[in-house]
C-alpha cells in the first residue's frame, strides 16, 4: 500500500509539471485561430485544467491510500503536511480556475504547488505510529482544516502576484521593484534548497553531533548539509567533515537553521545567475508575457480566496486547535511559538479585511498584503515549525 501511495503522488506531481508546462503555453504562446480568423479559443489553458483535475485526483489517491496503510490521517510529518498543503493548494486552483477561467492564474500556481511538493519529498517519508500527544481525530479535524485554509490564502497570494508583476514598473528602482525582487528571491531560495538537497542527498552527506539541548540533556543531531552552524555546545563525531563556524543556543534546532543557512545562499546564487541571463529584474521579463491580463479581474481573485480562506484558517487554526490543547495538555492555550505565529496570521487576514473593506485598500495595497500574509504562513511552516523548538517540533 506504501509504494502505491507513493506512485500516486509521482504521477501526480507529474500532472502539476503537465498543467504548469500547458499554462505557460497558453499564457505565451500564439493564439489559434478558426478558418474565418477569428479567436477559436486557447486549448492550452484547457489542457492545463485537466491536467490540474487529473492532478488532484492522483494525489487524493494518495492521500486516501497512505492513510489506510498508516492507520491515521496523513497529516503528523512535515512529509505530509506539507505534501497535504501542496495538494490543498491544487484543490482551490480547480475552484477558482473553474469559475474565473484564468490562464495565467495557473501558470503562477501549479509551479507553487510542485516547488512545495519538491520541498516535501526532502523529508523523512516512512510511515511511523504517532506519538500519544497526537493519537486523537483531533489531528484529522485541526490540521487538514489548517491545510485547506493555507491552501485557499495561498491562491490569494499568487493573484497578488499576478497584479503586481502586471501593474508594477520595472524599467524604476524604487521600494516596491526592489521588494518584488526580493519576493522572487525568497521563491528562488526554495528552488534552491530543492536542488541542495537531492545533491547532498546523492551523496548520502551526514554529520553527526553530540549536543545539549534545550532540556539540558545530551543528544545526537544528525546534519544533512555541511554544518555552517552547529548545535548548542555541539561535538562532531564524524570524520572528514566540516567544522561549523558557529553553534546555535540551545531554543534553536541547528540543523533546520543550518538548512536554511543553504537555502539561502543557493537561492542567491540562482537569483544572480538568473538576472545575468535575463539582464533585467526577473518581474521585468516575465511582465510582457502578462500584457492582456485585467488587473481588476486578478484582484477580485485575491479577494475573494482570501474572504474564503481565512475564516476556514480561523476555524482550523485557532478554534479547533485550542479544543485539541485543552485536551491533550489541559489548557487551550500557552504561547507556544506555533499558536502565537498562528495568532499573527489570524490577525494578519482580519486586518487585510478590514482594510479592503473599510479603509477601500484595493489593487495594489490588497496584492502586497495577499504576499506578505502568504510569507507570515510560510515563516510558521518553516522557520518556526523547523528551526525554533517548541511543543510542535515533533512535526
Amino acid at each position: 500500500m506504501a509504494a502505491i501511495s507513493g506512485n500516486l503522488l509521482y504521477v501526480a506531481f507529474f500532472l502539476y509539471l503537465a498543467a504548469t508546462i500547458a499554462f505557460a503555453v497558453s499564457v505565451t504562446g500564439r493564439k489559434w485561430r478558426n478558418k474565418a480568423g477569428e479567436m477559436s479559443g486557447n486549448r492550452w489553458g484547457f489542457i492545463g485544467f485537466l491536467s490540474s483535475i487529473g492532478a488532484s485526483l492522483f494525489a487524493t489517491g494518495y492521500f486516501i491510500t497512505r492513510w489506510m496503510h498508516a492507520g491515521h490521517a496523513p497529516v503528523s510529518n512535515m512529509f505530509e503536511y506539507m505534501t497535504f498543503l501542496g495538494i490543498a493548494i491544487g484543490y482551490a486552483f480547480v475552484i477558482i480556475y473553474a469559475i474565473y477561467r484564468s490562464n495565467v492564474l495557473g501558470m503562477f500556481t501549479m509551479p507553487i504547488v510542485m516547488l512545495i511538493v519538491a520541498y516535501a519529498s526532502l523529508f523523512p517519508r516512512e510511515v511511523e505510529p504517532l506519538i500519544p500527544a497526537l493519537q486523537s481525530n483531533w489531528l484529522t479535524i485541526h490540521v487538514i482544516t489548517v491545510a485547506l485554509g493555507q491552501g485557499i490564502l495561498s491562491i490569494g497570494m499568487a493573484a497578488g502576484l499576478v497584479y503586481l508583476v502586471r501593474t508594477l514598473d520595472f524599467t524604476k528602482t524604487n521600494k516596491r521593484t526592489r521588494a518584488f525582487e526580493f519576493v522572487m528571491y525568497s521563491l528562488i531560495s526554495l528552488v534552491g534548497f530543492i536542488l541542495i538537497g537531492y545533491l547532498f542527498s546523492a551523496m548520502n552527506y551526514e554529520a553527526t553531533f553530540n549536543y545539549v539541548n534545550e532540556q539540558d540533556l545530551e543528544a545526537q543531531m544528525v546534519y544533512n548539509l555541511p554544518p555552517l552552524v552547529g548545535p548548542h555546545e555541539g561535538e562532531l563525531v564524524t570524520e572528514n567533515r566540516m567544522e561549523p563556524f558557529f553553534n546555535a543556543p540551545a531554543i534553536i534546532r541547528a540543523n533546520d537553521l543550518n538548512t536554511v543557512i543553504w537555502s539561502l545562499i543557493a537561492g542567491l546564487v540562482l537569483y544572480v545567475a538568473l538576472r545575468l541571463i535575463l539582464r533585467k529584474r526577473i518581474g521585468g521579463a516575465i511582465q510582457p508575457l502578462l500584457k492582456g491580463v485585467s488587473p481588476q479581474a486578478v484582484d477580485e481573485v485575491s479577494y475573494r480566496a482570501i474572504a474564503i480562506g481565512f475564516p476556514v484558517f480561523a476555524l482550523g487554526g485557532l478554534i479547533f486547535a485550542m479544543i485539541w490543547a485543552q485536551i491533550a495538555w489541559s489548557r487551550f492555550w500557552g504561547w507556544d511559538p506555533k499558536e502565537v505565529w498562528a495568532l499573527v496570521t489570524f490577525l494578519f487576514y482580519a486586518a487585510y479585511l478590514h482594510l479592503r473593506l473599510s479603509r477601500g485598500w484595493q489593487g495594489e495595497r490588497s496584492a502586497w498584503l495577499c504576499v506578505i500574509g502568504f510569507a507570515i504562513i510560510m515563516f510558521n511552516l518553516v522557520f518556526v515549525n523547523l528551526v525554533i523548538a517548541g511543543l510542535h517540533s515533533y512535526a
